[in-house]
């Protein structure tokens, strides 16, 4: 009896070649063809709540929006200090004013960009497959600048 217990004991702790197989693909599924990062490297990113203050065309450009966002930023006075980010979502939309007043996660730490004249300070996640878009809401109202992660 103890000879099939410590059999099943050691079944139970060898890798199987199906297992060592499986577990290579998974970890390319996960990253869907980036490379794996680290928790130090996930940390470095800066995402915060922030609460779309006004939408606006970017004059020439098809699939541009200038946000105004408040990302929990603000002046001595306690004003809010608005946060402005240039994103391709226009075509999503019908009426952009509909995202006035929405919370949407931002990536507020990546280096500013200049995008047709505007510098885009950083970058609203949201996601898109196959013409389908879907902006990432909270379920429950948050405090802009709450942290995310």
């Amino acid at each position: 009896m103890i000879n099939d217990k410590q059999q099943i004991k050691e079944a139970d702790e060898a890798p199987t070649e199906e297992v060592q197989e499986v577990i290579p693909e998974a970890n390319e599924d996960k990253a869907q063809g980036k490379a794996i990062i680290s928790y130090d490297d996930f940390v470095k990113l800066d995402i915060a709540i922030g609460t779309i203050l006004s939408a606006e065309v970017v004059e020439g450009a098809d699939k541009l929006l200038l946000l105004m966002v408040d990302t929990g930023a603000r002046d001595d006075t306690g004003e809010v200090v608005p946060r402005q980010i240039v994103s391709g979502i226009r075509e999503y939309f019908e009426d952009i004013q509909f995202l006035v007043g929405k919370q949407c996660p931002f990536l507020i730490n990546l280096e500013p960009r200049t995008i047709r004249g505007y510098e885009s300070q950083g970058m609203i996640l949201a996601s898109e497959k196959d013409g389908v878009f879907a902006l990432l809401i909270p379920h429950n109202q948050l405090p802009s600048g709450t942290s995310v992660g």
